[in-house]
């Protein structure tokens, strides 16, 4: 029976829990999920789950539970955030869903978190141990030696302080799937700190009752601006609006979740249209974040150790890709389990190319101004429909199970 431990206990590492477990058909695989914080519990608010997720979700065994929560989106809209003009919308419904094959949903980061915990707590191969903050490794040729602080306190930024019990734990393999901040990756690829983008952004979620009926669209609505953008969509099943505020503002200093007054939001989009700024306006008990990246390594692997999720290929958010590819790695890992450089091979490429793709989006479709933001929205206004969703397809078509895993790869 081989013994997995897992070095996080957010969305990929659960998913990564549960496909691992469901490896073992003939040699039943045991996991363990050593999580920093003191409980399992995503933090967040809105996330987008494009159809490739939602074939991940199906595969782990979880896609009809959040399905139950999800707000399924008609579209994802351009407006032009100063002349408040539509530039163009990817339709999500109709000849979107047959093409694709599942729909287009966003969701409170709870509704798509809490369907994995329930599934990883409900399966006997599976031990879920809170409070415990993966520090290093070592590994011989035949197991690998993980050592965890405990008791220590997690600061808003994910970090764990405090000097805490220091324990180890043997087991045949490794998944660091410890986020942006891995202290696996730090170890395994040492590449410093992430990449701070210099782009900050505002959250806020708000009931939907307080929002004026003609405004509540079924519709992910994008405000470009220059140098800024104003998201807002349903989450909760539709009971709350999800608000995401970001200005290019050149930011150096990493931030995590930290509080910001309502006037210092409003007042850091003054070229806001009227109706994004009304909506803009309805936020309060706004959080702030600096985004970070990394750039796309090869180094994913070491003998029993492998990287999945924003410990392995952290992307901005502009192509609302990170859930679903840390979703994505599951499933491969678990279909070539343990090969681990087989599954680094076979998710290395796609991954980095999320990451450049979600930043040339943050450069040249969320962010242009003058002329640039002029020929971003005449490109855009050409495209038909089908144009549209051939230019998301090899995001959104993409399935973990079949495309380009090789059958000798397969158990």
């Amino acid at each position: 029976m081989a013994n997995t431990l897992i070095a996080g206990g957010g969305i990929g590492g659960l998913a990564a829990a549960l496909s691992i477990a469901r490896a073992g058909t003939n040699d039943p695989h045991r996991v363990t999920v050593l999580e920093r914080g003191d409980r399992f519990a995503e933090l967040g608010a809105g996330i987008q789950l494009a159809p490739n997720a939602f074939r991940a979700l199906d595969l782990l065994g979880v896609g009809d539970r959040v399905r139950e929560r999800a707000v399924f989106i008609d579209e994802l809209r351009l407006m032009d955030g100063t002349t408040g003009r539509r530039v163009t919308g990817l339709p999500l419904t109709g000849t979107y869903r047959e093409r694709f094959g599942n729909p287009y949903a966003v969701v409170h980061r709870g509704d798509l978190y809490q369907p994995l915990l329930d599934a990883c707590r409900a399966d006997g191969r599976i031990e879920l141990l809170p409070g415990h903050a993966v520090t290093g490794y070592t590994q011989t040729a035949d197991k690998v030696v993980v050592t965890s602080r405990i008791a220590g306190k997690v600061t808003a930024d994910g970090r764990t302080t405090g000097s805490g019990t220091v324990t180890r734990f043997e087991a045949d393999y490794l998944i660091g799937a410890d986020g942006i901040r891995s202290a696996v990756r730090a170890q395994l690829v040492g590449d410093g700190r992430p990449r701070v983008s210099g782009h900050t952004i505002h959250r806020s979620v708000i009931p939907m009752e307080r929002v004026p009926e003609e405004l509540r669209w079924n519709v992910v609505t994008l405000w470009a601006g220059p140098k800024w953008h104003f998201v807002h969509y349903p989450i909760g099943g539709g009971a709350f609006l999800n608000l995401a505020a970001t200005v290019d503002d050149g930011a150096t200093r990493e931030v995590a979740g930290e509080p910001v007054a309502r006037e210092v939001v409003r007042n850091r989009f003054p070229g806001l249209s009227d109706t994004a700024r009304a909506l803009l306006a309805l936020g309060d008990e706004w959080r702030t974040w600096v985004l970070c990246d990394r750039d796309p390594v090869s180094a994913w692997t070491d003998g029993r150790v492998a990287l999945l999720g924003d410990a392995a290929h952290p992307m901005l958010q502009y192509a609302a890709q990170g859930a679903c590819t840390a979703l994505e790695d599951a499933v491969v890992l678990g279909d070539v389990f343990p090969d681990l450089d087989a599954y680094a091979a076979l998710r290395r490429e796609r991954t980095a190319d999320a990451t450049r793709a979600a930043r040339w989006l943050g450069d040249r479709i969320y962010h242009p101004a003058g002329e640039a933001a002029r020929e971003r929205n005449g490109m855009l206004a050409a495209l038909s429909e089908t144009d549209l969703h051939d230019h998301v397809a090899w995001l959104h078509a993409y399935n973990p199970r079949t495309e380009r895993i090789p059958s000798d790869a397969v158990r």
